[in-house]
């Protein structure tokens, strides 16, 4: 299920106000350098910012994300026309042979179905020419960054941002569960013009570093290094992983991960 962050109309137009602050993309664009990346499949592109990016230098993108909402807020920036946009997930990929597969911003761990994980990493195998690259990161559950969030919970911390053409908006988020390697969490979101209250349930799952590693050589992935975030050091793992030689197992096939596979 989407979040209502992502997939509610309302919520999906506040979300790039709300969270303003974009300096982790600079390690993804550094990385397209990098691999020389001529065309990029973002999987989970929200509203679009780093397909932009992409699209503003040149570079051939598609934004795929289960989120319609956010993707229509992607589509109607500037420049959005240079993007291909998808609403749906990797399962409704066209066919594609492309240079880099990303997954920015912890999207992945926010893929906590073990069913669907599966699917997009599939999913990104298929998208990708032979030798292409899928890069992403997920939060290193060593830091246990929940006891941060249960802090802020506790001091009940709000945000009132003035937002052009919707006013005032207050926010704040509690957690809400820990079951590891689910964590979940509530947003609340306040419209001061009309007094509208909308919430936003959101979980994600904390893999280990073995599983992650483990869940890409099933899926025909060679991980080439797992790097730290520059912009947040000691808090992330950056996977860079190589389409293979070896196909992965066909759709279908289970696939044993080292992690809980609740739902």
């Amino acid at each position: 299920m989407v979040d209502a962050l992502f997939g509610h109309p309302r919520l999906a137009a506040l979300y790039d106000f709300l969270d303003s602050d974009r300096s982790d993309l600079d390690t993804y664009l550094a990385m397209v350098e990098e691999f020389d990346a001529r065309s990029v499949l973002d999987i989970g592109c929200g509203t679009g910012v780093f397909a932009l990016l992409l699209a503003e230098r040149g570079t051939t993108v598609t934004g795929v994300d289960p989120a319609r909402a956010s993707v229509d807020v992607a589509r109607g920036k500037p420049g959005g026309e240079r993007v291909r946009w998808l609403d749906g997930d990797t399962g409704d990929l066209p066919p594609l042979q492309t240079d880099l597969v990303t997954m920015t911003g912890n999207a992945a761990q926010a893929i906590a179905d073990p069913r669907a994980w599966h699917e997009t990493l599939r999913g990104a195998y298929g998208a990708l020419r032979p030798g292409g690259r899928l890069v992403f990161e997920t939060r290193d559950p060593a830091r246990r960054v929940w006891e941060e969030w249960a802090e802020w919970t506790r001091e009940t911390t709000y945000r009132v941002t003035d937002i052009p053409d919707v006013g005032r908006v207050k926010t704040w988020t509690e957690l809400t569960d820990v079951s590891l390697p689910l964590v979940s969490f509530r947003g609340t979101y306040v419209f001061a013009a009309d007094g509208t209250v909308l919430t936003s349930e959101s979980t994600l799952r904390f893999r280990e570093r073995a599983e992650i590693e483990q869940d890409l050589h099933a899926h025909g992935f060679v991980v080439e290094d797992v790097r730290d975030a520059p912009d947040r050091p000691g808090r992330e793992l950056v996977f860079v992983a190589r389409r293979g030689t070896e196909e992965p197992a066909p759709p279908g096939t289970p696939v044993q991960s080292s992690g809980d596979e609740r739902p």
